[in-house]
């Protein structure tokens, strides 16, 4: 009884075992069979590579200022008679701005011409008694110096009336005006700003390594966020002889021309300074190079050589130059006219099988 109690416990077992074991069997073999079962194409879009001339650029950032500006202000004091201008109103050099009262000042000099002419009637005369010997030398040298000092006096005064007079001291459009009809000026007290908007200076800075490739006569193009859509050309006029200490950079300065007058000075600009080199550059956008610590690399597609019909891909390594505009120039590492994941890349691996679609995002754009 015992040993066929143990029997049918030894065969139940065994039929476990059997049962478990073929499950196992059954989900290797389903394993296996999806391993064995080729994986479908990844879908990526992808961008022809492309050789163009390429204009090499420094980009840079500056503040616009006037090529003349200045705070028009008195050097002496003195009360407001005139006003001879209204606020943003466009000057000739020389034009009168404020007249300061000079009454005293005119009264001064006329006397002091009537002892200039007194001075030199006296000289006059001595001139014909030392000759005679009627005077002493001495006396005739007094008679010299006198009239010397008649005539510092008036030019002194005449002088002193003419800081009386405020003038424009070049052509340009003079800004809000800061005083009024009466009011007494101090020395260096500020009427209004005046500045000659004809051609505007933009200084900036490029690190000392740009130092070779600069030159006198470069072009550069400017943008501002007043017309983003406007490109202003100019020229650079000089370089500073000296690098700063303590950021070695150099500064830089162009040209503007502004006839139209649409550039004001303290306008923030994005630059672009256009070096000489110039030439064919392999090109591709810039979506297509993926970034890491290892380097920059780029997929490329290409025909699988044992079924010409799959297309797999190729991790490149690769050189980044400048980058502009949506794309970025490849200085090392890739040919033109090879096809590049423009993407899809994070789904990637060298050897993947891939089948291009339309970039959406780009068709969008």
């Amino acid at each position: 009884m015992l040993t066929r109690r143990l029997l049918i416990t030894f065969v139940a077992l065994l039929a476990v075992v059997g049962g478990l074991a073929f499950l196992k069997y059954q989900s290797i073999s389903g394993m296996m069979a999806k391993l064995a079962t080729p994986k479908p194409p990844i879908s990526v879009s992808a961008s022809a590579a492309t050789a163009k001339d390429w204009q090499y650029r420094l980009p840079a950032i500056g503040t616009l200022t006037a090529a003349q500006g200045v705070e028009v202000s008195s050097e002496v004091n003195g009360t407001i008679s005139q006003l001879n201008f209204e606020s943003g109103q466009a000057l000739k050099k020389g034009q009168l701005i404020v007249q300061l009262d000079d009454a005293v000042e005119r009264a001064s000099l006329a006397t002091a011409q009537a002892e200039l002419k007194l001075a030199q009637l006296e000289f006059t005369r001595g001139q014909n008694l030392v000759k005679r010997q009627t005077i002493s030398r001495s006396e005739f040298d007094a008679l010299q110096a006198r009239l010397e000092q008649a005539k510092a006096n008036v030019a002194q005064l005449q002088a002193t009336l003419a800081k009386k007079a405020i003038l424009a001291p070049f052509d340009g459009q003079v800004g809000i005006r800061k005083v009024d009809l009466g009011q007494f000026l101090s020395p260096g007290t500020s009427i209004a700003t005046l500045q000659d908007l004809s051609v505007l200076y933009v200084d900036f800075f490029l690190p000392e390594q740009d130092f070779p490739k600069l030159s006198l006569g470069q072009t550069l193009h400017a943008q501002v966020p007043a017309y983003p859509d406007k490109d202003f050309i100019g020229h650079v006029v000089a370089i500073n002889p000296k690098v700063e200490d303590s950021t070695r950079n150099l500064q830089v300065r162009a040209a503007i021309d502004n006839p139209s007058g649409q550039l004001l000075p303290g306008m923030f600009a994005r630059l672009n300074l256009l070096l000489a080199q110039q030439g064919q550059v392999v090109v591709v956008p810039e979506t297509a190079i993926t970034y890491s610590l290892y380097g920059d690399s780029v997929y490329v597609v290409s025909k699988n050589a044992e079924n010409p019909e799959q297309l797999t891909v190729e991790r490149l390594y690769v050189t980044v130059g400048e980058r502009r505009d949506g794309v970025a120039v490849i200085e090392k590492g890739l040919q033109g006219g090879e096809t590049v994941v423009t993407a899809g890349q994070l789904k990637l691996d060298n050897g993947s099988h891939v089948t291009l679609v339309d970039d959406v995002a780009a068709h969008a754009e």
